[in-house]
């Protein structure tokens, strides 16, 4: 029966062992203990255990302390993912180096040796226990008086390792590589002029992104998970911000001395105790009990004051506990007291560094074009428009950053670290939140007036370059009539992040949350289905749908149906293969969308036309090349080249200068196809070039007036504006 259990995830094995990068010599050791017994009557300040089954070879080094007298035998019992393997006594008399041993006496022990185990026990321990990276095994050792079995004298545990963990900073460097190079090939090409091309590639990077920020969310909740899915979650913190750097490590902590806080001294401190990672629950015959993961063990552990709801002190060994948040700062290296200063401060740097290579780049095409490197059409919406651009760059950094605030900032607000602390965890949070919802009702506004007026969300949002360029980040990777999207999406952050926040006391609760959360959102993306076109629904969709599943196995893992441990050891291995996965997918994915990106002459073949239709509603502000563009640009007023504010974006509430509605896209449409009442009609704007003057030769005004009102004429039907080749060939015939 184990064996039918086992049998399909070995064959996971060999995957596993690829991705973590395997060792040749098959082993299991553990370099660790802690008591897991009050009253223990021994402890270890040094133990060294490796058993290879190759040659059947148990050899162990032990240093501790004991204050047992009299004869004892050892009960050894190995446990891998819930399922005892291993389960063996033996008497210390009847081993030729372990006479020590025989009786135990008060003081120090040194005890050095090896034992033969029997084939018919090595063949108990499944294959997978070699293979699979961040084993989940546990070996228990109970000390027992020979003179009554029954009375337990000490007991000790340690966790086992096979060498081999899924957290690889290759994993986490090739990540953010690939989205980086997503978002710069969506910046280049957008200003190029493809920009159906930097939409998608925008969209997708975004999403992928934001698939990161999950996986490190998951890893940040309360609930005990296993080791591998620990482990996993841990590749994606950069996309919080929590990456270890010293330096760093040393001004947040004299940052918050200064600042009249208390930095924690865990680090410090691992000499004088030991710090359990809290791994799982393990359900066995009506009992539950603690598996915790000893991470260094020199001395008898002392209890650790803990300032949080989400680290603790466990009374029976004193040992410091560290959970949700402060177990991703322990495993990063990061003293929990300074993980909300290093995220802020790499988002700052972050922003930092993106302005610096924006104006970098402005002054590089300035200079190209100077020195005749490149040509002066090149970027040239981006060299007359450039400050505008950034100002869109900076609210897509705002909007990428958010998640990581969101969460660090409400924490902060439960640990107090220092009164400066959290001011600036107030302004940011509440910065931040205001400037998006402020930008996203904005873009609402537009699109409600660009309804009113053309019967379309799509004709001011694309129409108007200024626009596009400081607004579109919040709506251009949504089709034209979901442009409320983005609302929603917020909502689903803000909420997300409390629970993440708030909720470090109780797993349960938290894994409750989520899995609503992430079921709302997978029926919401599924019904509306509100991104630009199939292959980014599709794209969102799946993300959204691999976010649920992980909740489920969240929930799994708090134990709350009490499953046998067996499950939840195998299900965090299925965790762990389903996303590497799909990252692997994802990451393709984006990875040829860029390269196309960029070597392609023209990429926007790639794609469809939007359904929106928002490619004609996009002005082009490049060299103009036909005769009707000119004449287009003549009739609207605009100049070549730069950005021409139609639309006061800035102006909070919804005036509109004069030059505003001159725009064609702030007309009002005639009453035959704007259908709007007699009151509500407005004179049509008249050209602003007076058919009378000699533009063209004498003879040809009537037909040339007919020429600019065509360009100005919208199609009934359709309610967009219809520049139609027929009526520009006629009319030249006609001249």
């Amino acid at each position: 029966m184990r064996s039918s259990i086992l049998s399909p995830f070995v064959y996971l094995t060999t995957l596993l062992t690829f991705l973590s990068g395997a060792s040749a010599i098959r082993l299991i050791e553990s370099k660790s203990l802690n008591s897991c017994q009050s009253n223990s009557s021994f402890t270890a300040s040094l133990f060294d255990v490796i058993f290879t089954p190759d040659n059947r070879t148990f050899t162990f080094d032990i240093v501790g302390v004991s204050s047992i007298q009299g004869n004892v035998s050892f009960g050894i019992e190995v446990t891998a993912y819930g399922l005892s393997v291993v389960k063996k006594t033996f008497d210390p008399c009847t081993i030729e180096d372990m006479t020590g041993l025989c009786p135990m006496a008060t003081g120090q022990i040194d005890i050095k040796s090896n034992i033969q185990l029997e084939q018919d026990i090595i063949n108990q321990i499944p294959g997978i226990a070699y293979g699979v990276p961040d084993l989940d095994a546990t070996v228990k050792i109970h000390i027992n008086a020979t003179s009554n079995p029954l009375v337990s004298l000490a007991c000790v545990e340690a966790d086992l390792s096979n060498g081999q963990t899924v957290d690889q900073k290759g994993v986490g460097w090739t990540t953010a590589v690939i989205a980086g190079l997503a978002l710069v090939a969506s910046a280049v090409t957008s200003g190029l002029g493809h920009s159906n091309t930097a939409a998608h590639v925008a969209a997708n990077a975004l999403s992928l992104f934001g698939y990161f920020q999950a996986q490190a969310m998951f890893g940040m909740t309360a609930v005990s998970m296993p080791p591998i899915v620990q482990a996993w979650t841990q590749n994606f913190d950069w996309t919080m911000g929590i990456i270890e750097v010293n330096f760093m490590q040393d001004i947040a902590t004299w940052y918050q001395k200064s600042t009249g806080g208390t930095p924690d001294t865990l680090f410090n401190t691992l000499t004088t105790t030991s710090v359990r990672v809290e791994k799982r629950s393990v359900g066995m015959q009506f009992a539950k009990r603690s598996v915790d993961q000893t991470i260094n063990l020199l001395t008898r552990a002392h209890q650790l004051h803990t300032r949080s709801n989400n680290a603790g002190t466990d009374t029976v060994t004193g040992t410091s506990i560290v959970r949700g948040i402060k177990r991703v700062a322990f495993r990063a290296g990061i003293e929990a007291t300074n993980i909300f200063l290093t995220g802020l401060a790499f988002f700052c740097i972050f922003i930092v560094f993106t302005i610096l290579f924006v104006a970098l780049f402005k002054g590089f095409c300035e200079l190209a074009v100077k020195m005749k490197w490149m040509k002066s059409d090149k970027f040239q919406d981006f060299r007359n428009g450039w400050f505008t651009v950034l100002k869109g760059i900076m609210f897509r950094m705002v909007l990428i950053g958010y998640p990581q605030m969101t969460v660090l900032c409400l924490w902060e607000f439960t640990q107090v670290d220092s009164p400066a602390e959290v001011v600036l965890a107030i302004f940011f949070f509440f910065g931040m939140t205001g400037t998006l919802a402020w930008a996203a009702m904005k873009v609402i506004r537009l699109a409600k007036r660009s309804v009113e007026m053309h019967k379309n969300p799509a004709y001011i949002l694309y129409s108007d370059p200024a626009a596009l360029n400081k607004w579109g980040f919040l709506y251009v990777q949504f089709r034209a009539t979901a442009y409320y999207f983005i609302l929603p999406t917020l909502v689903y952050i803000l909420v997300k992040g409390m629970f993440i926040a708030f909720g470090q006391g109780n797993g349960t609760v938290q894994a409750i949350a989520l899995l609503l959360i992430e079921a709302i959102a997978l029926i919401g993306a599924s019904v509306i289905r509100p991104w630009m076109d199939k292959s980014t629904n599709t794209f969102n969709i799946s993300i959204c749908a691999i976010n649920f599943l992980n909740t489920i196995f969240l929930l799994v893992f708090t134990e709350i149906f009490n499953q046998p441990g067996m499950v939840t050891g195998i299900m965090g291995v299925i965790f762990f293969v389903i996303n590497a996965a799909f990252s692997l997918v994802l990451l393709i994915l984006v990875l040829i969308a860029t390269i196309y990106a960029f070597i392609r002459k023209n990429p926007d073949t790639r794609y469809q036309p939007m359904s929106d239709d928002r490619a004609s509603f996009i002005k082009s502000q490049t060299a103009l090349n036909t005769e009707l563009d000119a004449l287009g640009v003549t009739a609207r007023g605009d100049t070549k080249g730069g950005y021409k504010h139609n639309l006061d974006l800035d102006d909070d509430n919804d005036s509109w200068s004069s030059d505003s509605m001159r725009h064609p896209a702030n007309m009002p449409l005639p009453p035959s196809t704007a259908n709007s009442g007699a009151n509500n009609y407005r004179e049509p704007p008249h050209s602003p070039i007076d058919p009378s003057m000699p533009l063209f030769p004498a003879g040809t005004r009537e037909a040339t007036s007919d020429l600019l009102l065509a360009l100005t004429r919208v199609d009934s039907r359709a309610n967009t504006p219809c520049f139609s080749k027929w009526v520009y060939k006629s009319s030249s015939n006609d001249i």
